[in-house]
């Protein structure tokens, strides 16, 4: 028979220290205090997909001209508004849904990360297997991070100093440097590449070496615990 606890929603302890949370912490507030009573945060949820679709159509467009990379990045900037806001205004207006807000949430930004890492496979600069693979990362890195909120009561949103926004911004200097530079790519051995592939091959070789340290830690910090 299952324990009527288990189906409650288990608090957690929130991890994001990055480099801009500060300024991001007040900048959010400030967004909250000014947003239209009929903004909701279910509407602010809604902002940032809808922003990961923009991301989409930017790079897939930008095989047409560069000058929709600039579309990408301002995608990136809404997302930013909608996904980051919707929690703070929430938790400002005292109308928090811990379980609904944590489902949807988690399930639109997973939906949301599948449209933009493929529509960067899409666009002219990266190639489609190396843009999969990075998918692939992101998504074991995702699933460790829920694992360790239920089993642990750990969230983990920043790994050394780079959460969400911090990739933001990083995407949007990488959408800088592609308009500037072009595709850049390289014929070697019989395979075709860019250099922007390589660039995405280090921080998915990051997010997977975190996933096995991180999935290693917490196996034997549950076996000595237990």
């Amino acid at each position: 028979m299952t324990n009527q606890d288990d189906n409650k929603f288990r608090p957690h302890v929130r991890v994001n220290d990055t480099l801009l949370g500060a300024l991001e912490k007040c900048s959010l507030q400030w967004f909250a205090k000014k947003m239209p009573a009929w903004v909701s945060p279910d509407i602010l949820t809604g902002i940032g997909f809808f922003a990961t679709i923009i991301i989409f159509c930017g790079y897939w467009l930008s095989n047409y001209h560069a000058g929709f990379l600039w579309l990408a990045s301002f995608g990136f900037i809404l997302n930013w508004f909608g996904d980051s806001l919707d929690g703070t205004l929430a938790r400002y207006r005292h109308i928090e849904r811990p379980q609904f807000g944590y489902y949807i949430d988690h399930t639109v930004d997973a939906i949301g990360q599948v449209f933009i890492i493929l529509g960067l496979g899409m666009s002219p600069y990266i190639t489609f297997n190396v843009a999969l693979l990075a998918l692939v990362a992101y998504l074991l890195l995702s699933v460790h991070v829920y694992i360790c909120t239920y089993v642990m009561g750990v969230f983990r949103i920043s790994y050394y100093k780079i959460g969400p926004t911090e990739v933001r911004v990083i995407l949007i200097l990488f959408n800088t440097l592609m308009f500037f530079l072009g595709t850049l790519k390289v014929e070697q051995l019989a395979m075709s590449f860019t250099l922007y592939d390589i660039l995405i091959l280090i921080p998915t070789g990051v997010m997977v070496l975190l996933f096995l340290i991180y999935s290693v830690k917490g196996a034997l910090q549950l076996l000595k615990s237990e």
